[in-house]
């Protein structure tokens, strides 16, 4: 049986982006940028934006699983990041904005793979997932700063504006049912 208040940890490009999206989901009660997937310990943004330590940057979802399953998360997850591209979401390029799931446990790496396997099958997108599922060593919780990044900096920083408006907005327009 599964615990009702899980974790998941989820990398697709610039984690203010998947940051911003994963909040406005019913069931979702916090959401933590991060890094990790690399071989430096206590790195900062600094670190992971030369592209040296192998860190990715993710976030860590928490939710009720009563109220939206990690299998819905994949879902959402897929939809709105390019799986496609390696390294490289838009813009924003090198290894820290891959895309990849890190798995906790076998059961959410038995899901990533199957709903991989599905977006695949459904041709989500054109060309073929790269995404990387992986198991979850160290999460590191990214700077105070990060937080509520594109609440607190939306009309300051046109970054919001041009790439993560459209994330939100793509959001609300294809998962109304799951909006808080």
């Amino acid at each position: 049986m599964l615990e009702p208040f899980q974790s998941a940890i989820l990398g697709g490009g610039c984690f203010w982006c998947l940051e911003a999206v994963f909040k406005l989901v019913k069931g979702v009660s916090h959401v933590q940028s991060g890094y990790t997937g690399g071989h430096v310990q206590h790195p900062s943004y600094d670190d992971i934006c030369t592209g040296e330590t192998g860190h990715a940057e993710v976030v860590r979802i928490e939710f009720d699983s009563a109220v939206i399953t990690f299998d819905e998360l994949l879902d959402i997850f897929w939809k709105i990041h390019d799986p496609t591209t390696m390294n490289r979401q838009g813009n924003d390029r090198g290894t820290q904005y891959r895309s990849a799931i890190f798995f906790i446990d076998e059961n959410q790496k038995k899901a990533a793979v199957e709903s991989r396997v599905s977006a695949e099958r459904k041709k989500i997108w054109p060309n073929p997932i790269v995404t990387e599922i992986v198991p979850l060593d160290i999460f590191y919780p990214a700077e105070d700063y990060h937080d509520n990044y594109y609440e607190r900096n939306r009309m300051a920083n046109p970054y919001c504006i041009y790439v993560i408006d459209p994330k939100v907005k793509k959001m609300q327009e294809h998962f109304k049912q799951q909006l808080k």
